[in-house]
């Protein structure tokens, strides 16, 4: 056995309840007197910031963090000679907040309101002219991370659902990413155990908080995992479709996960039975697609508003950046029919 595994410096607080207090904390932690603030929801936010010393708010939040968008937040930072930033959020929020980073160099207290996962990673990425770059940057890695399930309970379900299956597309791509490391996979089986836990509870009992909490524990060992693993084919594949046809981060996750698994599972026999266990299934992708049926997750990306003609289109930028390291070959044959397949919503199997 040969590996060599890196840990992301990061003060992780699950507050259960307490996210105000645990939030004035870390940023007294981090000695900063100047608060940049950002939130899509600036009303829902401020309780969590009621401590904090805030010197705005920003409330530009856009999917897929347009170039422009960064720089107008970038803008405000400077303006206000802010010392630190705290985001309230998902992860178009948390994206943005390290958009900032990635040119400031300031600190990020990320306070998630979703499952994104992009609080746990140094990955960052934004959008210009249909096209999405992403990159890996320590400046962007949150210096501490606040997580509470109570800020979750208004999370509507079909959100919940999207978000919490974005969270197992991390786990799955963790087990063959470009860097995956037996450690990634034990914490991206860990993560997929909480998360089959979890989200049905979330969408039995919304506003009850076990499910929330083992949601949100899946959640973040899958990012954990996935920010050493490296983005394999799914999420490159995503990346590909939400900058080019702004469709929805989370629930072109949801959508296009099944496919990537039925491609790439049978090529990886024994990384297809750990995934199995973890599903409680005979097989990995049956056990992720009695989820989907269980959560009621969405189905197709021609009901997420991609059109027939895009599916071509994206095929050669899908190429373009597919990793090499890809359990099965990538072909144009291949990406195509997967898309195809994805567009339509036909059985993956």
């Amino acid at each position: 056995m040969r590996f060599t595994h890196d840990w992301l410096p990061q003060r992780v607080v699950f507050a259960g309840g307490g996210a105000p207090e645990a939030l004035t904390e870390e940023v007294r932690r981090l000695g900063a007197s100047r608060v940049m603030a950002i939130a899509s929801d600036a009303g829902r936010a401020a309780a969590v910031l009621a401590g904090v010393p805030v010197e705005l708010v920003h409330s530009e939040v856009v999917r897929h963090v347009p170039v422009e968008v960064a720089e107008h937040a970038r803008a405000a930072a400077a303006a206000h000679d802010v010392d630190a930033l705290v985001c309230v959020g998902g992860g178009s929020t948390t994206g943005l907040a390290k958009a900032v980073a990635l040119t400031t160099g300031l600190p990020i207290v990320a306070v998630p309101t979703t499952y994104a996962g992009s609080e746990a990673t140094d990955v960052w990425g934004m959008t210009e002219q249909g096209r999405k770059t992403t990159g890996v940057d320590p400046r962007v890695l949150p210096r501490a991370i606040v997580y509470d399930a109570g800020l979750m309970l208004g999370l509507p379900v079909p959100t919940s659902v999207a978000s919490g299956l974005n969270a197992v597309a991390h786990c799955v791509d963790s087990m063959w990413g470009p860097r995956a490391d037996p450690i990634d996979r034990s914490l991206a089986l860990d993560g997929l155990r909480a998360l089959r836990i979890g989200l049905p509870l979330v969408v039995e009992e919304p506003m009850e908080l076990p499910g929330r909490e083992q949601t949100l524990y899946g959640a973040y060992l899958a990012a954990v995992a996935f920010a050493s693993a490296g983005s394999g084919l799914h999420h490159k594949i995503c990346h590909v479709l939400g900058g080019m046809f702004d469709l929805p981060h989370a629930e072109t996750h949801a959508v296009v996960l099944p496919y990537v698994l039925a491609l790439n599972a049978p090529a990886v026999p024994e990384v297809e039975r750990r995934l199995a266990d973890a599903f409680a299934a005979g097989s990995a992708l049956a056990g992720l697609l009695d989820l989907r049926r269980e959560l009621g997750a969405p189905s197709s990306l021609r009901d997420l508003g991609m059109t027939a003609d895009d599916v071509a289109r994206a095929v050669q930028p899908v190429l373009d950046a597919a990793p090499q390291e890809n359990p099965v070959p990538v072909t144009a044959e291949n990406v195509l029919a997967l898309l195809r397949a994805a567009w339509a919503g036909e059985d993956p199997a």
